[in-house]
């Protein structure tokens, strides 16, 4: 039998103040601790919060391999890479959220190093915004996982039904063209910002194509290469 060792949105300190956690932790079972998703400079990763000290643990996760990484700065002795792999293992699909610095007692959070600073994500602008959460709402399912397997239907959906899309398979447009308007009509349609810039839509998919180690719009490109093949086929 197996156990949700999901944790539900839970009010925590963070420097001090009250605030919501609005995505699960996950209590490990090597560690008396809890960990969670977050956005590092070199991509996706995840990070460990001990019950019995205030130093936090960070590990980036390989594209390559999906093995974690530890900062340089991360204790091994205290944050040993078994409870960094469980860590991965179970928030695998859950998207990223806005956090400050969490701690799980009433005494003060630790001091950040530099190095950690260091390998920390600065810029949270795309994760903070209205338009990604709501597009992480209308795709994350029942467990709290961002699907892909819910958006990349929809997308397709979307691309059948539309009659400018129909145009533009038939006018044998590039694939890179046709994904991008597909995308660009979903995301407007789904933030309700109509004038969102290809930079803007490139930063979400960049973040959302981080939660899972493979390609966010794999269905979609197949389905659009199958769609364009036929049609040429036509002709």
């Amino acid at each position: 039998m197996t156990y949700d060792r999901t944790i539900p949105t839970q009010i925590f300190d963070v420097i001090g103040v009250k605030m919501i956690i609005r995505t699960k932790l996950v209590e490990l079972s090597t560690l008396a601790a809890v960990a969670y998703r977050q956005k590092l400079k070199d991509g996706p990763g995840v990070v460990i919060l001990r019950y019995d000290t205030t130093q936090p643990g960070f590990a980036s996760i390989s594209r390559k391999t999906g093995e974690p990484v530890p900062s340089p700065n991360t204790n091994l002795e205290i944050y040993p890479l078994e409870a960094f792999q469980e860590a991965i293992e179970l928030t695998g699909g859950m998207p990223y959220s806005r956090r400050g610095k969490v701690q799980l007692s009433g005494e003060a959070p630790a001091e950040t190093t530099g190095d950690i600073e260091e390998f920390l994500a600065e810029d949270f602008a795309v994760v903070d915004s209205a338009e990604y959460r709501a597009i992480v709402d209308a795709y994350t399912n029942k467990k709290g996982d961002l699907s892909y397997d819910l958006l990349n239907k929809d997308f397709i959906q979307f691309a059948k039904s539309s009659k400018i899309v129909s145009d533009m398979v038939n006018n044998q447009v590039s694939l890179d063209d046709l994904r991008d308007y597909i995308i660009k009509v979903k995301f407007e349609t789904l933030t309700g910002s109509p004038n969102l810039t290809p930079s803007q839509m490139n930063s979400i998919v960049e973040v959302l194509d981080e939660v899972s180690p493979r390609y966010l719009f794999r269905e979609l490109n197949d389905e659009l290469k199958k769609m364009l093949s036929q049609a040429k086929a036509k002709f």
